[in-house]
């Protein structure tokens, strides 16, 4: 776990630490967290104790990345990558606004893969939505979907219909909002992936509200471990596609004999090397900078392995 003294831990999870930064006497609206970003890694919902060197930076600056080139559509909880960031934590933290969180994963579908895969194979649906008969896996939809979420504390979350996500939410309007921003999210984003040789298939958004109860997108937003980013070269409709996250881990982890059951065994080199590359290659793609340029710019010191 990343420890930054002197802070209050809020929360912690998986891959992130949450600090408070308030100081005495800021109002709600005033209210900050930092929220860092760690190598860490996790499948089958169990983190590995080996590290993928500079992953915390990737998810980091690609957060950072497309809350700008997306602050059109909808406002964000970004307040600075650099400013009241510890040093010991640049490149791999931001500072953001506290939001009250919505009770629901967004999740957006332009291609038929994972698990919504498995659903459509059983019932033609997604969620509740009817989908074409006749679909290939991987195949491109018709039109992007919203196939919403529950947030599990432990295991895994569970498909739920747009209508189970509204009474989660209590407000069917501000979900059908939710859903029209989360689409739209993902349809510029994919459309900029794949002018730079990279499909985005799916993507998880999570959405609160500010103290004015502005619809805001926070947590991380379109990186590698929230999104599924195939290559677009040697795309090909009726098999998996080869992914830039930690589909390599998983890999190999579901034939390394493990029974997927705590504690998580440790990772060897060369899939460690492997999936940092991918990671990276996924950052240097879709921005259409060197990594180092990130770096850079937030005062970051690359990971030595």
């Amino acid at each position: 776990m990343t420890t930054i003294a002197d802070l209050p831990l809020i929360a912690s999870g998986k891959v992130r630490e949450m600090y408070g930064l308030s100081r005495p006497g800021d109002g709600q609206g005033q209210a900050r967290l930092l929220m860092v970003a760690s190598d860490r890694i996790s499948t089958y919902d169990a983190v590995h104790p080996t590290p993928i060197p500079d992953k915390g930076r990737v998810l980091t600056g690609l957060s950072v990345f497309w809350f700008d080139k997306t602050r059109h559509i909808v406002a964000n909880h970004l307040l600075s990558a650099t400013d009241d960031v510890p040093e010991q934590a640049r490149g791999r933290a931001l500072v953001v606004r506290r939001l009250q969180m919505l009770p629901v994963e967004c999740v957006v579908r332009g291609y038929i893969t994972g698990s919504g895969w498995k659903d459509y194979q059983a019932s033609g649906r997604v969620s509740g939505i009817e989908l074409p008969s006749g679909l290939g896996e991987s195949e491109r939809l018709p039109e992007p979907i919203f196939t919403p979420s529950t947030k599990a504390d432990e295991g895994h979350d569970e498909a739920i219909d747009f209508d189970r996500a509204a009474e989660l939410v209590g407000d069917r309007a501000l979900m059908k909002r939710v859903a029209d921003v989360a689409v739209e999210l993902y349809s510029f984003a994919a459309d900029h992936a794949r002018a730079n040789g990279v499909i985005l298939a799916d993507t998880k958004f999570e959405f609160g509200l500010d103290e004015g109860g502005e619809l805001v997108v926070g947590d991380e937003v379109l990186t590698p471990d929230s999104s599924r980013y195939w290559p677009a070269d040697g795309y090909e409709v009726g098999r998996g596609q080869p992914s830039f996250d930690k589909q390599y881990v998983r890999d190999w982890a579901s034939a390394s004999g493990w029974d997927r059951k705590p504690p998580a065994p440790a990772i060897p080199e060369d899939v460690v090397d492997g999936t940092r590359a991918r990671y990276i290659e996924a950052y240097e793609r879709i921005t259409g900078e060197p990594f180092q340029a990130w770096l850079d710019r937030v005062g970051a010191q690359a990971a030595s392995r």
